[in-house]
């Protein structure tokens, strides 16, 4: 998860940094909070802390943590530095370098891009001072999110306010090179095995993580989409903004999937669900007696094939974790499941498919293109595929 350090200096738009706070958490940022003195004039360490579900860092001096140098940690900690508001003070320190509380500290001591939101009256934003000052951190390579015109807090009309939360936020995401490409778009994402029942205390199942799956329902949430998670069992925790929704047998993942799928834009069928089950499942632990066990399997449902067959302007995304033949298997699941795209790895390669961090796959459109990943993480794969599922859309 990226982290945004969010700074808050004196100024009366400091409340409007809960917004600010907030918008990022949607978007499944880890947001830290540094308030000065000043801005806690305005604006208290309680209610960021609401929003932020992190503590609020005040004091440079604060005992509370002293296995750590606070200022250190969180400037290493940040993806992104973002101080709004900036006020007329705060530009004047940061821009001779002063380092005499905890925000001006930090700033110092971080690489990460920073990004500055000043608010202000308009003759202090305009004094030749304060735009030197602007003009040295630009200069410095930091970016400003300009003010707005419009009615101040003490009642003059003109430059000064505070930018739009929304321009904020905006700004914030595209320095983390996050896209909002899928905003308004409703995403299903399968991922994980499924356990299909033998008796009261077996099952069948398959070596899938789960881990695939819930790297697309981030990135998916990360990009604006409202993303819906069908899960068989796995020990992974939900990504933060994802509805999830837990499931078993392929049946019960059926189920799931073909009820909401109506309703959705896209499904991304990561869940490796069994293609067999026991015909039919015993009441009582069978017991072992020295005997061979003979067990009827039946084909389950093929869940993807099924939602192909239900397609309209749905975007379909399959995959075919493949041992040979990889190109063959991945073109005929293509056409034969009516898919949009589908990304086929060969998982007996190094670092490729079930249990690991990372993946590589060869990915095959409807149209006739194909086009390799490379290996990289399964985060950075999930990015990577949804880039060309929805290209051109």
């Amino acid at each position: 998860m990226k982290c945004a350090v969010l700074g808050i200096t004196g100024s009366i738009a400091a409340y409007k940094a809960c917004d600010i706070i907030s918008a990022l958490k949607k978007a499944n940022i880890d947001v830290r909070v540094i308030l000065t003195d000043a801005g806690a004039k305005f604006i208290t360490p309680l209610a960021l802390e609401s929003i932020a579900h992190t503590p609020v860092v005040t004091d440079m001096f604060s005992r509370e943590r002293p296995w750590e140098v606070e200022h250190i940690a969180l400037a290493k900690r940040a993806d992104v530095f973002l101080v709004a508001p900036a006020s007329a003070n705060f530009l004047g320190k940061a821009a001779c370098g002063i380092a005499d509380d905890m925000l001006t500290t930090t700033i110092l001591a971080t690489k990460a891009p920073v990004l500055v939101a000043p608010a202000m009256n308009t003759n202090m934003y305009l004094h030749p001072q304060v735009q030197a000052n602007i003009q040295a951190l630009k200069a410095r390579g930091y970016r400003m999110i300009e003010p707005a015109n419009g009615m101040l807090a003490c009642g003059d009309v003109g430059i000064g306010r505070l930018a739009e939360v929304d321009c904020i936020v905006e700004a914030a995401l595209q320095a983390l090179q996050i896209k909002q490409d899928l905003v308004g778009k409703r995403i299903l994402v399968s991922a994980g095995p499924t356990q299909e029942r033998i008796d009261p205390v077996r099952y069948i199942t398959n070596r899938s993580s789960g881990k695939m799956g819930y790297a697309l329902a981030e990135a998916a949430m990360e990009r604006g989409a409202a993303v819906t998670l069908v899960s068989g069992p796995t020990n992974l925790q939900t990504p933060a903004g994802v509805t999830r929704i837990d499931v078993q047998s392929s049946e019960d993942m059926y189920n799931e999937l073909t009820a909401r799928f109506a309703d959705c834009d896209a499904v991304l069928m990561a869940a490796a669900p069994a293609d067999f089950t026991p015909e039919s499942v015993a009441t009582q632990k069978i017991k072992k007696d020295g005997e061979s066990l003979s067990l009827l399997l039946k084909p389950t449902k093929d869940i993807l094939a099924s939602l192909g067959k239900l397609k309209k302007q749905q975007r379909l995304l399959g995959f075919a974790a493949e041992t040979q033949s990889l190109e063959e298997n991945a073109q005929i699941k293509l056409k034969k499941k009516n898919l949009d795209m589908i990304a086929a790895n060969d998982v007996t390669a190094e670092g490729v498919g079930f249990n690991v961090e990372t993946n590589a796959v060869t990915v095959y459109k409807a149209d006739g293109s194909k086009e390799q990943s490379g290996l990289m993480t399964k985060r950075a794969l999930a990015d990577w595929l949804l880039d060309r599922l929805f290209s051109g859309v």
